[in-house]
């Protein structure tokens, strides 16, 4: 297969028309000019595979319609100016070096100045054109629909192609992941790798080191159904996530250290599994063998690993995660290697199709939100009435999607059941909360595989 190339650029489609020509009058207004170009990235759904890819592993998702889209124009005066359709969104301008990312309370153009940055020191850039930007997004925010990395890939694409710089999708999914580091999210690259490498008509199985995206046909007969439990998780403001990585981390590094290997190079769970050369069900018995299932002081685990607490913080630790006093490590380690084992399974049962196909698939679905929130401590009270909710309904499996702590869940629906069930759920969730009821036409809905990155003319 061929390497991906550039984002394509394309006419607009005749059904977004009319969208992008409103937000080209309302870029029009703001600038007093149309804009060059437009940049759009979607948001995407994960099927399966939740809080692995930073670990190492394969994760399946699919892009969605939902999106972010930027309508952009170049300037010679080397001022950012950072607009949103939305007015409850605030403006930012600035000049293009002398910005700050505000790691404690992200807001929306934060993420933008992540992928400008990005891009600018990936590309080395001396200086910057200027630029003026209208935002429109789709997505709906702290969703666990990717919103945040859609517009940091968004940015990418719209900094890269304003400086002339060409970046194929590989690299600006690259780029984008370890920017999105600035503002405090410590991700593995599942969303920005959908965002950019997503084809219609298909979900992907990701793998990372290298980047490799492979195509997994979806099962006739049945849709993927999205439920917002409108509950929003902000990855970057609350350090759930990233406290997640890092038990991961020392997961890794503990059983590391009891094997007798340099266990301060090894900072990802998929890493041991490789040095150890065991399968994932082995993996499995090494966690259970190797590490409590009680919670980890810090004092046991810089007596583990032989270090000051000092070093911990230097070897292990992350900048929101260094006041940390217990970590549950036996949990996660058994979460991410029974998860990974659950995306080759799902992709294996896509690939064969064997007769029971859509009743293995659920089963899984099902397995991955037991395991979400009972080991990764990663649901809510909301997201598991939904999921309930949802199979009670009639879905054949529901789990929790992106980083939970709220969010989406996503359910697998026999077509033919697909009207009972949105009925069943919207009068079940939404109907009975006056807050809900009020979202479910965003927060309710059937989705297809989506295309990928695309850059559009009007």
């Amino acid at each position: 297969m061929a390497e991906p190339g550039a984002p394509a650029v394309k006419p607009v489609p005749s059904h977004l028309t009319d969208r992008f020509t409103k937000l080209r009058e309302s870029f029009k207004q703001k600038y007093g000019t149309d804009p060059d170009f437009f940049a759009r990235a979607p948001g995407r759904v994960n099927l399966i595979g939740e809080h692995i890819d930073y670990c190492g592993y394969a994760v399946l998702p699919m892009a969605i319609e939902q999106d972010i889209v930027i309508a952009a124009a170049t300037t010679d005066d080397q001022k950012l100016t950072l607009a949103n359709v939305d007015p409850s969104f605030s403006e930012f301008t600035s000049t293009v070096d002398a910005f700050t990312i505000d790691k404690s309370q992200p807001r929306w153009y934060h993420y933008f100045l992540c992928g400008f940055k990005g891009v600018i020191e990936h590309c080395k850039i001396d200086k910057p054109s200027g630029l003026n930007i209208m935002l429109e997004g789709t997505v709906p925010k702290s969703s666990g629909l990717s919103s945040s990395s859609a517009l940091v890939c968004c940015s990418g694409m719209t900094t890269a192609r304003a400086n002339n710089c060409s970046l194929s999708k590989k690299e600006l999914a690259e780029v984008c992941t370890w920017c999105e580091r600035y503002i405090g999210t410590e991700g593995g690259g599942m969303d920005q790798s959908i965002s950019f490498l997503a084809e219609a008509g298909t979900a992907k199985l990701i793998e990372f080191n290298p980047l490799k995206a492979t195509d997994v046909s979806l099962p006739d007969g049945v849709v993927f159904v999205i439920s917002n439990s409108c509950v929003e998780a902000n990855k970057a403001a609350f350090a759930h996530y990233n406290v997640r990585v890092v038990e991961c981390r020392l997961a890794a590094q503990l059983i590391a250290k009891s094997k007798g290997l340099e266990w301060r190079k090894l900072r990802k769970l998929g890493d041991l599994q490789a040095a150890l050369g065991v399968s994932l069900e082995e993996m499995g018995v090494v966690v259970d063998k190797l590490l409590h299932k009680d919670p980890y002081s810090r004092e046991e685990v810089c007596k583990e690993l032989g270090v000051t607490a000092e070093e911990l913080q230097e070897t292990s630790l992350s900048q929101n995660t260094k006041d940390l006093t217990t970590f549950q490590l036996h949990d996660r380690a058994a979460h991410v290697y029974s998860e990974a084992d659950r995306v080759f399974k799902f992709k294996a049962v896509c690939d064969e199709k064997p007769e029971d196909a859509l009743s293995q698939l659920g089963r899984l679905m099902n397995a991955s939100h037991a395991s979400c929130r009972d080991l990764y401590n990663c649901s809510c009270a909301e997201l598991d009435q939904l999921t309930q909710l949802c199979i009670d309904a009639g879905a054949l499996g529901s789990r929790l999607t992106g980083a939970g702590f709220g969010g989406c869940a996503v359910s697998l629906v026999p077509a033919d059941k697909l009207q009972d069930f949105l009925k069943a759920v919207q009068s079940g969730f939404y109907d009975n909360s006056p807050t809900r009821s009020k979202r479910v036409a965003e927060s309710l809905f059937a989705t297809q595989p989506g295309d990928g990155a695309t850059f559009f003319t009007l």
